[in-house]
């Protein structure tokens, strides 16, 4: 047992000790942000519940049904009364639910322009009298957005905002926001660290784990409408007739919240599963092939999505086995789709080492020169960045590159290199920043934002993936606060001009309390836990300082099987100084950039810290604006990291006793946790790169 896992082993069992006795609520997480507590304020509880009296609703579907089901039960939770299906004698207030075809009440209303604007998915939702009764509408031209407006609505009573002059038109700026899984069929998960995979092969079809139905509440309340079930690095077996009907019962769950299932596929699968000889897209069996299992998937699961693939990447098959491309291995899968109204998700997570010497600049090679050779439903799904989901990396040089084919933008809400479910680190000002970035592709405000909502080229379809962070342990995401990154996700997937200040604050309110010095301690350990991590782990640009479980610092890692998948790779620290040179001078990966970015990033004059080691090789004692020598910025920073760290684990204490005790304790011993890693990252890396900067 390292020192690492010594110290975690110890945190935890000192803290089980001394919070053994403490009063608890049994409240273990599982509610995620749907909690439904009742509402501590007497006076507004008394004015919810007297504009709720009832719920008026047609019959409907199953969508329906679940909405009118969700909305009983936060009022419920909430106000303490149960909502009556018929207007109360008394003249209270009552909520309608409906669209303008299925409810005469809606239809009255004439909010025919008001939905036209907010789409298919979209809903409104009004406060209006009738009859001297106060009404609260929910409406949407389809079921599913009567289902999104309803988890608003009580999103809004959680938060403590005001519901009784309502005036909210919304609508998704993308169309299929999704959750990626890398799961396995043996039930492991590939980057997961919160237990099993959600789905028990073993006993599907015949039994199907009550527990998808919570998942897919959960994900409609963020409005997430699609979700890939198995890992990218896909095992043909999926596509067999025993596991697709496994997959159908997972899609006739999650199918009344509005999501879809969608599939990673393996190329190879003609060849592995289907007896051919090849899997060579360009031949004519092979086409074939994926034609009748396109047909056969869909017999069973006509809402079908599609494909994710992942091809000729870290060893996964694809079409350059046969010396095809990558747009002819999509554009075959695409077009067994197409009948079906399928789409293909090819990712651009692409490194082929012989393409250029800089890791970073091979996808862009690769995909750029395909553009306006891809079938119109086929996406390329790009990583945020250009490496590999680090703690911060300049956004991927692909957005904005490709106007001629839709480009889905792909996060990773899993921790892979952010402390896994040990370190609390809040993704939204990370993926923000991201979205926020402008790529001047059609001149200034081309942000990645606006390029995959397709407003800077014409896509006609648009899309983000997030790779999962759920499992099945009870809380879900492993730890406490990382159901934070699950939430954020979801909404900025909805509207990525959302800001982390207010998603992190409506996510505490939800899942933990709307007293303001609990909203304020939480709100602020979230907001400032992403910057601290990146000052303890790769500050001013450093990256891929890590081995091969990517979780603990290991700046000497010189793996033996690639040179990228080391550590020295990255940082090339050596007498004469540290970083990549990534400027003209250098690999020209700022010549990937359009300007003014190419000229601000290849100047480290006026490359931001953030970034300066990214795209520069600078000596030690090269000076910063702050007036440090660039090796005292970067002792400043992990020093200040682990500071910060520390200080995490302090603030949550200063709340015991107000927050429910089982969920404090198993926060507080993650936050030990992390003070320690965070103390070992500085010492390490300092250790480390100091025989390089020191004489």
């Amino acid at each position: 047992m390292d020192n690492v896992t010594k110290g975690r082993v110890a945190a935890v069992a000192c803290l089980v000790f001394v919070f053994a006795a403490a009063p608890a609520r049994g409240e273990d997480g599982y509610d995620l942000w749907l909690r439904y507590r009742p509402i501590v304020d007497e006076a507004r509880r008394v004015e919810i519940s007297a504009h709720a009296t009832a719920i008026v609703a047609p019959a409907g579907g199953e969508t329906m049904r679940v909405a009118v089901d969700e909305l009983q039960r936060g009022l419920r939770g909430l106000t303490g009364h149960e909502a009556s299906r018929v207007p109360a004698p008394d003249r209270g207030g009552a909520i309608v639910l409906g669209t303008p075809a299925s409810s005469p009440a809606i239809a009255a209303l004439r909010l025919e322009e008001a939905l036209k604007a907010v789409g298919d998915e979209g809903y409104v939702l009004r406060s209006v009298r009738v009859q001297d009764r106060p009404v609260t509408v929910v409406a949407a031209r389809h079921d599913i957005g009567v289902l999104y407006g309803t988890f608003h609505l009580l999103r809004l009573i959680q938060t403590s905002a005001s519901v009784t002059s309502l005036d909210v038109s919304e609508r998704p700026r993308l169309n299929r926001r999704l959750l990626n899984h890398w799961d396995n069929m043996d039930g492991s998960i590939e980057r997961g660290y919160a237990g099993r995979s959600l789905w028990n092969w073993a006993a599907l079809p015949a039994t199907v784990d009550s527990r998808i139905a919570d998942y897919a509440r959960a994900n409609a309340s963020l409005g997430i409408n699609g979700t890939v079930i198995n890992s990218v690095n896909a095992n043909a077996r999926t596509l067999q007739p025993e596991y697709l009907d496994k997959v159908a019962a997972i899609a006739r769950v999650l199918r009344p919240y509005g999501i879809r299932v969608y599939l990673s596929a393996n190329f190879s699968a003609p060849r592995t599963i289907g007896g051919l000889a090849t899997a060579d897209p360009l031949d004519a069996a092979v086409a074939a092939w994926w034609r009748a299992k396109a047909d056969e998937i869909y017999a069973r699961i006509p809402d079908f999505g599609g494909f994710a693939v992942k091809a000729n990447s870290e060893g996964q098959p694809g079409p350059q086995d046969y010396k095809r491309t990558h747009a002819d291995g999509a554009n075959m899968l695409a077009d067994a789709l197409a009948s079906h109204g399928g789409v293909v998700m090819w990712r651009a997570f692409v490194y082929d080492d012989s393409v250029d010497p800089d890791r970073v600049k091979r996808a862009y090679l690769e995909f750029t020169r395909l553009d306006g050779t891809f079938r119109d439903n086929v996406f390329v799904q790009v990583k945020n960045g250009a490496l590999d989901f680090q703690p911060r990396e300049p956004f991927h040089p692909l957005f904005g590159a490709m106007p001629k084919t839709p480009l889905m933008a792909e996060l990773q809400i899993t921790q892979e290199y952010l402390g896994q479910s040990t370190h609390a680190v809040y993704l939204a000002p990370m993926w923000r920043e991201f979205l926020a970035s402008d790529t001047f592709a059609a001149g200034p405000g081309s942000t990645v934002a606006r390029v995959i909502e397709g407003d800077v080229h014409p896509y006609a379809d648009t899309g983000i993936a997030g790779v999962a962070n759920t499992g099945s342990d009870r809380n879900w995401t492993g730890h406490g606060l990382a159901q934070a990154n699950w939430h954020a996700y979801g909404r900025l997937a909805w509207n990525p001009s959302l800001s982390p200040e207010g998603l992190a604050d409506e996510w505490v309110r939800m899942t933990w309390s709307n007293e303001a010095r609990i909203v304020a301690t939480i709100t602020d350990l979230l907001l400032r836990s992403r910057e601290t991590y990146v000052d303890y782990t790769m500050p001013l640009g450093l990256h891929h300082l890590i081995g091969g479980d990517h979780y603990a610092p290991m700046p000497e890692n010189a793996d033996p099987r690639r040179a990228d998948w080391s550590a020295i790779y990255y940082h090339r620290a050596s007498r004469d100084g540290v970083g990549v040179d990534r400027s003209r001078r250098g690999t020209d990966a700022v010549g990937q950039y359009r300007s003014p970015l190419r000229e601000r990033w290849a100047d480290p004059a006026t490359t931001p810290d953030a970034l300066l080691l990214w795209f520069h090789r600078l000596p030690w004692t090269y000076r910063m604006a702050s007036g440090r020598t660039l090796w005292d910025e970067i002792v400043s920073h992990y020093t200040r990291g682990a500071e910060g760290a520390a200080a995490f684990e302090q603030a949550w204490q200063s709340i015991a006793g107000q927050v429910d005790a089982e969920r404090h304790v198993a926060v507080a011993a993650k936050l030990h946790q992390q003070a320690i890693d965070a103390a070992a990252w500085r010492d390490k890396c300092v250790a480390y790169f100091r025989q390089f900067a020191q004489p």
